[in-house]
């Protein structure tokens, strides 16, 4: 007999509650379901974003909104970015934003707080 149990997850994001980050405040989906082989994050972004790495995680940003003169810092080089930028960040690249924004982030594999590396200024 087949399962009646759906193969699929569906969330919305602000039915997650949030979570502290170096960068603010994420909202972590998927972290539960056993096909995804990462997770995605609805993160808002705040000005004292914290420069860290991760030793085994690749993140992708996408950004869906930011305020005027944001931009990233990847190891140590100041990027402006904008509505609609897009940034693959590999294990090691030093990273933080700057100014505010609401970022979309892919990681893969699964976020694992224990990867996460804060560098100290």
């Amino acid at each position: 007999m087949a399962s009646t149990e759906p193969r699929y997850q569906i969330v919305h994001f602000d039915d997650i509650s949030p979570v502290r980050c170096p960068c603010g405040q994420a909202r972590r989906a998927f972290a539960d379901a056993e096909e995804s082989p990462g997770t995605v994050h609805r993160t808002e972004i705040t000005a004292e974003a914290r420069p860290h790495y991760h030793g085994r995680l690749t993140e992708t940003y996408f950004i869906l909104d930011c305020g005027e003169g944001a931009s990233m810092e990847l190891d140590g080089r100041l990027l402006p970015v904008r509505k609609g930028s897009c940034i693959l960040i590999p294990p090691g690249v030093v990273h933080r934003a700057v100014g505010t924004m609401t970022v979309l982030i892919i990681v893969v594999p699964k976020f694992d707080p224990e990867d996460e590396v804060i560098v100290e200024g």
